[in-house]
């Protein structure tokens, strides 16, 4: 049993020789506790981020931070996929920075959490217009859409987004908002159907819309 404390403070040192290690470590061990680690990979992030708000990160930090967290869900996808909720499989979500936000990180890795858990994502990629979500909706009969932003101006664009699905006819889909800026307040102000600071949140969320519509 590796030490979730260790795993978390590597992610936070950005010390990619000492997060492999350990990652490999849970698989070396048939991967049983292999989203305990990747909590304790999340905890490092949020080491970044409060790092890089106190000026001793960078931007590059945080861009290479997101790479250590995607490479970590590459070593953990196989014990990170459970196999128990056939209902997952294949399902279509749509998943997007909204307009005017340009950030990718935590999308980034949450594709690559959603794909490890047999999700198949659309992703339109950053500074998403509304009426671009609106038309893939209705393109490929998608139920879940998932809308990340990290500046605070992004809350308007979710509001946005969340109004032109409902105003297109689209009230049968689930919408989760994610990032920096979100929360319970953000998730009542846009109307979306649920919020998510972490990818694990976004995960059983997505879960469980698919096995309503399954």
């Amino acid at each position: 049993m590796i030490n979730f404390e260790e795993l978390a403070q590597a992610m936070g040192d950005l010390d990619e020789d000492a997060m492999v290690r350990l990652l490999n470590q849970v698989m070396a061990e048939g991967g049983k506790e292999a989203d305990q680690a990747m909590a304790a990979c999340q905890k490092g992030m949020d080491t970044v981020g409060d790092l890089f708000e106190q000026g001793e990160y960078f931007v590059g930090d945080l861009i290479y931070a997101g790479e250590l967290m995607t490479q970590a869900v590459g070593i953990l996808k196989d014990a990170l996929v459970t196999g128990e909720d056939p209902g997952n499989a294949g399902t279509k979500v749509i998943l997007c920075t909204v307009k005017n936000d340009l950030h990718d990180i935590g999308k980034n890795i949450v594709k690559a959490m959603l794909e490890a858990n047999g999700f198949t994502v659309i992703d339109l990629g950053i500074d998403t217009a509304p009426e671009t979500i609106v038309k893939t909706v209705k393109e490929h009969q998608i139920k879940i859409v998932l809308l990340s932003g990290v500046l605070t101006l992004a809350i308007d664009s979710m509001k946005e987004t969340v109004e032109a699905l409902k105003a297109a006819g689209l009230d049968d889909v689930k919408v989760l908002i994610g990032g920096a800026p979100v929360s319970e307040n953000a998730q009542k102000v846009t109307g979306a159907d649920e919020w998510a600071q972490s990818p694990q949140k976004t995960i059983q969320a997505c879960k469980a819309w698919a096995s309503l519509s399954c």
